[in-house]
């Protein structure tokens, strides 16, 4: 089999078996900087490819991100692709959503661009909002069950996300777009490609977009996102070496909204005298407040009206008191300021021996949850309890959930009053990140890589205070830049941590090629060392929840532990974990377009900093203060087609998923903590195939099937002296532990399977795009049993039923039309109007939550995007 090599810019060219989205290393060692000559070049069908390695991949490239929502977040547009589910929490992707991939949540998926990880150091979240403007994607590469060797994440148990920015374009060349829709969508973007500026090649573009619309549910939350990007692109030499550097800002403003609790039995019981009384529960949500009490039934019910408010007058020498402004979630905000630079660079350093280096820097500062709080302007005391002394001098800070300024809040000249202020937990993050690798041809179809990364997040997070309006809107979105000073300058805040995530990465691959380079080996090792650097200020309560109380003053919080002997003072913790990572697999080519494959990876997620940090109440050298490293063993193989008209793949997997991590019960603490709860088996089918018959043509289709088993029943509380009395809960005596049920059960928040498609066709200057997934039931507990509620009459405990044990399949499907403006002289592929239509038949289903353990808990869920309309205008050229 003859081979060319390419003497052109790495990522110049999309090539059949290149692998674009992940380092730059990954992609030299997967590729080898080769293409196979066939007489003819395998591309993508219509935007989907199957990338020709030993593990399950799936590719969109720009052609079918381009057909979508301007603007929209990459996570929905890998909705359509198997194994993967997401639930977008509003039609033009901004305010987030819930992501899974083969039954893994977010946090243990990792998600990079240009090879660098954007989850968040400290908890390993995706937000789907903050991601880079789809038009400058050129293309999603999706790993569905395992990571690259050399990838710098802690949380990839599960799959990987990798998108890559596009190369500058050799011309110049201008792209404006402005679109509008549904909910008073509004969104403008630009894009200057420069073109070869310099005699020595280089290029770049320069990009902006700015969105806005209104909340879909909540017409008063609005949604604001400005993003600003460019590229510079230096090709070195004559030959494939080069750097790269991008640039990154996203500055969002997004209120939040409300989701909705997850019940929907038409009555509420509660008792009155000698019976049960039932009320009838007819509005989902209580129009003022921003509240819900189920999850609405009809289409109709979707929308709501938190209404106006206005705080209360203050008065002087009255102990004044608020009233609910500002209260509801949907008065707070979730605000980010997000910057990166991103570099990629390939160096020759001698015939078959080539250096490449990737570091990045990203600062991200954003803040959210549930901001109101209740504020104090006198100090704390406390009264002697169980032989602890009495806290008798006001002391001041943010303690048991208040802050305590000791200042006139109000303005109205007296210390007597509770205010309501703005508290939300803010973030800032600094992470620098260096992705290195040599590579050595040993021959022509032997080729070693030795790589090292390096990973250092700085996580500060605080919860400083501002002051609400009269209308009970915040009046600064960063309180840390302006807070509200107490009594001695002391500024109390809801929390006080500095964090250190430090990753050093050091592994090993092999790549070789046998019988006429029909069977391709991979092989790979890797050593992660990973440190914890945690730093609490604050005084930890003994619930095993991380609750805390900061109380700056040193003599007032000694003060403070010794009427609280049980909890803990401010700590400083060193964690670490290091785990031996090995992967392998292979292709073998059955005949011509066809090939065999499969793979082996191990993968790793160690507690993140936010859950270590739960663990402070108990002795560093309790199983409770380190819980161990989640693993999997993901083993996948499957057949695949690939030619110039069929892009096909068939996998079978299995994943062996050990020391889960979760917040459940611990009876030797007797306490809920974040804890190992042992052993999973996933296993299922992904299969996808595009066609295009004719130019004018092409069809796509996929599908998935998901089955996991929880291999041991959990512990999820004790029993009481009531229960062993009566029996209940499986009880025979006070103290014994409470099992919930989830041997042999699946887990939750993930469908049992998904399946879709697209259709798209051309004519002349028109094109047509249909595309449909249906997602099959979520489970939404891990006892996989209906949701129940109970009440108490006359010490007999009665359950009854709010929810099922699973949320119903459903379907969504979306349409897209183009209509190029040759007819103006302008070229159709660069002038433009795209119409969007998402769920085109306005489908009300349940959106994203998070599953759980019991079934005696009601959940929240966020409610499925509903149908929305856009029309853009591209002009280019």
């Amino acid at each position: 089999m003859n081979k060319i090599s390419l003497l052109c810019a790495t990522t110049a060219l999309v090539l059949p078996s290149m692998a674009l989205a992940q380092s730059t290393g990954t992609t030299e060692m997967e590729t080898k900087d080769t293409i196979v000559v066939t007489g003819t070049r395998q591309q993508a069908v219509d935007g989907v490819q199957v990338p020709d390695t030993s593990k399950t991949r799936q590719v969109l490239t720009s052609e079918f991100i381009q057909r979508q929502v301007p603007g929209q977040s990459v996570d929905e547009i890998i909705n359509m692709m198997p194994g993967v589910s997401f639930q977008n929490n509003d039609p033009f992707g901004a305010s987030g959503g819930t992501l899974s991939i083969r039954g893994f949540d977010a946090t243990r998926i990792s998600q990079t661009i240009d090879g660098i990880p954007v989850n968040d150091t400290g908890n390993y979240s995706i937000y789907s909002g903050q991601q880079l403007d789809p038009e400058l994607i050129e293309r999603i590469d999706v790993s569905l069950g395992s990571t690259d060797v050399d990838s710098p994440t802690a949380s990839a148990t599960g799959s990987t996300v990798n998108y890559r920015s596009r190369i500058p374009t050799d011309d110049f060349h201008v792209r404006l777009q402005g679109s509008v829709g549904s909910y008073a969508f509004m969104r403008l973007f630009g894009v200057l490609d420069t073109g070869i500026f310099t005699p020595f090649g280089t290029k770049a573009w320069i990009s902006g977009s700015q969105t806005s619309y209104e909340n879909p549910y909540n017409r008063n939350s609005k949604l604001l996102k400005d993003q600003f990007n460019a590229k510079v692109y230096q090709p070195i030499g004559s030959g494939r070496d080069f750097i790269s550097a991008a640039f990154q800002y996203n500055r969002g403003r997004n209120n939040n909204f409300s989701s909705g609790v997850l019940r929907t039995d038409p009555t509420v019981l509660t008792v009155s005298g000698t019976s049960p009384k039932q009320v009838l529960n007819s509005v989902p949500r209580l129009v003022g407040t921003g509240s819900t009490n189920r999850f609405p039934l009809t289409r109709g019910e979707r929308a709501y009206d938190q209404g106006s408010c206005q705080t209360d007058t203050p008065q002087a020498g009255v102990a004044d008191a608020p009233n609910t402004c500002g209260t509801a979630f949907d008065y707070s905000y979730n605000p980010n300021d997000i910057r990166n630079i991103r570099v990629n660079s390939r160096f020759t350093l001698a015939d078959g021996l080539v250096l490449t280096v990737d570091p990045s820097y990203q600062y991200t500062r954003a803040n959210g949850g549930a901001s109101a709080v209740i504020g104090n302007e006198k100090g704390f005391t406390k009264a002697a309890s169980g032989g602890n002394p009495a806290i008798t001098t006001p002391i001041f800070g943010f303690i048991g959930g208040r802050p305590y300024f000791g200042t006139d809040l109000n303005g109205d000249g007296d210390l007597l009053d509770t205010v309501e202020v703005y508290s939300p937990s803010q973030t800032e993050t600094k992470r620098f990140i260096v992705i290195s690798s040599l590579r050595w041809d040993v021959t022509d179809t032997q080729t070693l890589r030795l790589s090292y990364t390096y990973d250092h997040g700085h996580h500060r997070q605080t919860g400083e205070s501002g002051f609400l309006g009269q209308n009970g809107y915040a009046l600064s979105l960063f309180p840390v830049d302006n807070p509200i000073v107490g009594i001695n300058g002391i500024v109390p805040q809801k929390r006080d941590r500095l964090s250190y995530a430090i990753l050093n990465k050091i592994s090993g691959d092999y790549r070789g090629e046998f019988f006429d380079s029909r069977l391709t080996i991979n092989a790979g090792i890797a050593a992660p060392f990973f440190k914890r650097d945690l730093n609490n200020h604050c005084v930890t309560e003994n619930t095993g929840n991380g609750f805390i109380d900061c109380i700056p003053d040193a003599a007032s919080q000694a003060a403070f532990l010794a009427a609280n002997p049980t909890y803990q003072p401010p700590q400083h913790r060193v964690i670490k974990y290091n785990r031996i990572l090995p992967n392998g697999g292979f292709t073998y080519d059955l005949v011509s377009n066809l090939s065999v494959y499969a793979n082996y990876a191990k993968g790793l997620q160690v507690a993140s900093t936010d859950n270590l940090y739960n663990s402070f109440s108990f002795p560093v050298t309790s199983d409770a203060a380190k819980p161990k490293p989640e693993t999997t063993d993901n083993i996948d193989g499957g057949l695949r087609y690939r030619s110039s008209k069929v892009q096909a793949q068939l996998a079978a997997w299995y994943t062996f998923y050990k020391n889960r991590l979760a917040s459940a019960y611990d009876p030797e603490l007797d306490q809920t903590v974040y804890r190992n709860l042992g052993t999973v088996h996933k296993h299922g089918f992904d299969g996808s195939i595009a066609y295009q018959p004719i130019e004018q043509l092409s069809v796509y289709a996929f599908g998935s099937y998901l089955k996991s088993k929880i291999i041991d029943d959990v512990i999820n509380g004790e029993c009481t002296a009531a229960q062993a009395t009566a029996h209940t809960s499986g009880c025979q005596l006070a103290g014994d532990p409470i099992f919930a049920a989830t041997a042999g059960r699946r887990e939750s928040g993930s469908p049992t399977y998904t399946f879709g498609g697209r259709i798209e066709g051309k004519l002349g200057p028109v094109e047509l795009g249909v595309q449909a997934k249906r997602t099959g039931p979520r489970f939404i507990n891990d006892v996989n049993l209906p949701v129940v509620q109970s009440y108490t009459l006359n010490g007999v405990v009665t359950t009854y039923q709010v929810y099922g044990a699973k949320t119903p399949a459903y379907t969504l499907v979306d349409l897209d039309a183009r209509v190029g403006l040759g007819w103006l002289g302008v070229k159709d592929d660069r002038t433009y109007v795209q119409f969007n239509v998402t769920n085109v038949f306005d489908k009300l289903y349940v959106g994203g939550f998070s599953g759980n353990l019991s079934n005696a808990t009601v959940r929240n869920a966020f409610i499925g995007s509903p149908r929305a309309y856009s029309a853009t205008l591209v002009v280019g050229f």
